[in-house]
């Protein structure tokens, strides 16, 4: 122990106590030295932690630096298109159409010839050949509606559509849907679709006393037409009627392109009064037989552009013969579908061509009866269809 006598010397009583401070240190660090502190227990140590090199960051003396690796952010979204006020929003699809087509091979009288197969049937559309897709041949019920001119002209004109009328009825089988509409200023149903024979005669019997001499075939047809289109499946017209024209709204033009724009209608027609024309066609003006020649010429286009057929009878012995190969051609055709090749939806009109071919070689093909001779065939089927219009 050191002692500090106040008496020796002249230190002052600040000088002694900064000695005693210097001498605690002393002493303290010579303890220190003997006995270093102990060192915190493993629980209480901070625990280093340590850092993957992809932890990135620069590495340093007391190992690396932790800095957050950079996601990959998405690439930002292109800005959407700028909405007009008051334009609705569309969805653009492309549809491939599929078209169908009815056809009928028959032989020169009329008949039906069956036995074809998928590889008989060669399709065109505007001279483009086509895939056959699908192909079937059965005979089924039909839809139909019976267009008949009932108009004060001639008592031998109504006098032949009433017994096409019921020959034409006569005919049908249980499960056909058939309606009867007759005309002459305009259209009237007799009868809506319905598979009671008795309410076709029923309807039939009603048309007795003619009260107009008009004939306005065209917006008949239209009407008819028009009412046909929103049925589903293969429909029928069946158009008992002199073809000519008096007093109608629309015009043949506007009734041609009405055909051209209802899908899955065959037109049959049956001309009425054409014995009495031979007859009295030496006494009849020039005009009026330009008439008749231009409603015989309008009756074969409708048949024609449908796929349909028409007949001209001069005698009643006829009738028969003509609905018993009617009914046998609509319920036996062979029914074809395509998907075609032109998918633009730009409302044309594409025009179809079918032929028939040797399954084997596709080569012309030779139809013979059951004596092996030759025989001459007709294929019938629509001369075309139009296209969607796309939404513009």
């Amino acid at each position: 122990m050191v002692r500090v006598k106040y008496g020796q010397g002249r230190v002052g009583r600040s000088a002694v106590a900064a000695l005693a401070v210097m001498l605690v240190l002393s002493l303290a660090l010579a303890a220190g030295a003997q006995n270093p502190p102990a060192q915190p227990p493993a629980a209480q140590q901070p625990q280093q932690q340590q850092q993957s090199p992809e932890a990135g960051g620069p590495a340093g003396d007391v190992g690396p630096i932790a800095v957050p690796k950079k996601k990959e952010e998405p690439p930002p979204p292109k800005p959407a298109p700028k909405k007009v006020e008051g334009m609705p929003d569309y969805t653009v699809r492309v549809d491939v159409p599929v078209v169908n087509v009815d056809v009928t091979v028959t032989t020169k009288d009329g008949h039906f010839i069956p036995g074809l197969g998928k590889g008989n049937f060669r399709i065109y559309e505007d001279g483009v050949p086509q895939t056959v897709t699908s192909f079937q041949q059965s005979e089924a019920p039909i839809t139909a509606v019976l267009l008949v001119e009932f108009a004060a002209n001639n008592y031998n004109f109504v006098y032949d559509m009433l017994n096409s009328s019921y020959i034409f009825a006569s005919q049908l089988k249980p499960k056909d849907w058939v309606a009867v509409v007759s005309y002459d200023m305009k259209p009237s149903i007799l009868v809506d679709f319905t598979q009671d024979k008795s309410a076709i005669y029923g309807a039939l019997n009603s048309m007795r006393v003619p009260m107009f001499s008009e004939t306005n075939m065209f917006d008949a047809l239209w009407d008819t037409l028009d009412r046909m289109d929103r049925i589903e499946g293969h429909k029928y017209i069946i158009l008992v009627s002199t073809g000519v024209d008096t007093f109608s709204k629309k015009n043949l033009d506007q009734v041609l392109k009405k055909i051209q724009a209802t899908r899955d209608v065959t037109i049959y027609t049956i001309s009425t009064g054409v014995l009495l024309r031979l007859i009295v066609e030496p006494q009849m003006s020039g005009e009026t037989n330009l008439t008749f020649l231009q409603a015989d010429n309008q009756m074969q286009t409708f048949a024609r552009m449908t796929g349909g057929m028409s007949f001209q009878p001069r005698f009643e012995a006829e009738l028969p013969e003509i609905f018993r190969s009617i009914n046998g051609i609509i319920r036996n055709q062979y029914t074809l579908s395509y998907q075609s090749t032109n998918p633009k939806q730009d409302g044309s009109y594409r025009k179809i061509k079918v032929e028939l071919v040797d399954g084997v070689n596709g080569g012309p093909i030779q139809i013979r009866d059951q004596k092996g001779k030759a025989v001459k065939y007709n294929v019938i089927a629509r001369d075309g269809y139009r296209a969607k219009q796309a939404v513009e």
